[in-house]
């Protein structure tokens, strides 16, 4: 069997943890692939809220096992926290690590020095880019420059030390340049000594894992962070995460290749938000956006950021469905839509020299030449938050999904119609 790959084809935000959730429940293996702790995925279930940072969605089913691969960077510290965590609520037992929980033993380690560099920079760049001030940015600067201190560093503190004492004279020199205090290899160690013993049990080959499940014909979920319109190469770049948030990240995140990958779910809200800094160009400003703010709970999991609020924005979905090879679509918060119609929906953009296109121009300086070419729908005003079918939708509803697809490019297969784990609606695909 295939693998399924769940991710954002928005900004981030869309619900991918909850999606997850679902399909977890029918799953045996749940992949992340990409990102850290910049990502938070919320879950609600029996009215208890589990917001997830590291560990996949799918640990809240106790037969799922979860994998955290080799193109995640971890925070030690906030992945040790995790693991407690689950494990006092009962979710995860560390008697037996690695029956529920494998971590890479290859992934890059997030230290004290990278979340200083990126909260420095930040804050020369006034803010500017919009990051969470984890460290998110320098620790994948480290990968990419052949200096990152991998996990399994962990099991050997002496060959930790030297690892990090190899790479801290340049840190420091950067700090320096920042006006920051310098830092120690005493101070980066602490940390990670003290979050060791939580995580070193945990420790694997990630990759091997899921080719085995593969060939075992389980039902494995790939579980993405962020969206595709943050892609570090194909996003909107400069205001973009540091990792690749499309498919091609599932292969070289996980350590597969691509002819294992089958079914591809692009998730996305019923509108779109963003958060950080960079170009929303269908944002909806003044009350309206205030009122779809606080019904959505649009903050951020990790940061508690607002996020900005616009209309559905079908030009950029498509972008996304073409990119990412997306096969079909989930649309979440439907429900927090009803009442508000009509609704506006860009379908296009117009650029400067009056032509058009059907793909959101994907850079910043093309976007500011161009604007949204909108399409008014009827909105619907009947509760559907407790529907459990497709069939108990209004026929507004269905039209405003049958335009998604109909002008992204692929079927809607899911839709979420409530925070609750029993409201999401999946109709068979055709």
């Amino acid at each position: 069997m295939p693998g399924i790959v769940i991710l954002g084809a928005q900004w981030g935000d869309e619900g991918k943890g909850k999606v997850v959730d679902h399909l977890a429940a029918s799953a045996d293996v749940v992949v992340r692939y990409q990102g850290g702790n910049n990502a938070g995925h919320t879950l609600v279930v029996g009215g208890q809220k589990t917001v997830l940072h590291l560990v996949p969605s799918g640990i809240l089913h106790p037969k799922t096992r979860c994998l955290v691969g080799p193109g995640v960077v971890l925070d030690p510290a906030v992945l040790a926290r995790e693991v407690k965590a689950l494990e006092a609520r009962g979710l995860l037992d560390l008697r037996n690590p690695g029956e529920r929980l494998v971590v890479s033993q290859h992934a890059a380690l997030i230290l004290d020095v990278h979340r200083e560099l990126d909260q420095a920079r930040e804050a020369v760049a006034g803010g500017r880019i919009g990051t969470t001030g984890r460290g998110i940015g320098p620790a994948y600067e480290d990968v990419a420059g052949r200096r990152s201190v991998p996990a399994r560093a962990l099991k050997d503190p002496e060959d930790l030390r030297a690892r990090i004492a190899a790479i801290l004279p340049e840190k420091n020199a950067l700090l320096a340049h920042y006006g920051r205090p310098t830092m120690t290899v005493e101070q980066l160690m602490a940390p990670l000594l003290e979050a060791a013993p939580a995580i070193v049990p945990l420790l694997g080959k990630v990759g091997p894992l899921v080719e085995a499940a593969l060939d075992r014909d389980e039902t494995v979920l790939f579980e993405g962070a962020q969206g595709t319109l943050l892609d570090v190469l194909h996003g909107t770049v400069p205001y973009v995460t540091s990792s690749h948030t499309t498919t091609g990240a599932v292969c070289t995140g996980t350590g597969i290749g691509p002819g294992r990958l089958g079914r591809i779910v692009g998730l996305a809200k019923a509108y779109v938000t963003r958060v950080g800094g960079g170009p929303l160009p269908t944002a909806i400003g003044g009350e309206l956006e205030d009122r779809i703010r606080a019904i959505g709970q649009e903050f951020g999991a990790t940061t508690g950021r607002p996020r900005r609020c616009g209309w559905l924005d079908l030009a950029a979905l498509r972008y996304a469905v073409r990119l990412n090879g997306i096969t079909e679509l989930a649309v979440t918060k439907l429900d927090v839509l009803t009442g508000i119609g009509p609704l506006r929906v860009c379908v296009g953009y117009r650029r400067a020299d009056g032509s058009e296109t059907e793909e959101m121009p994907i850079f910043p300086e093309e976007l500011e030449t161009s604007a949204p070419i909108y399409r008014t729908v009827a909105g619907w005003d009947e509760p559907i938050h407790l529907a459990r079918r497709f069939e108990d939708l209004p026929r507004s509803v269905h039209e405003y999904l049958e335009l998604i697809a109909d002008v992204a490019g692929a079927p809607v297969t899911i839709v979420g119609v409530g925070p609750d784990r029993e409201a999401t609606l999946v109709r068979a695909r055709g």
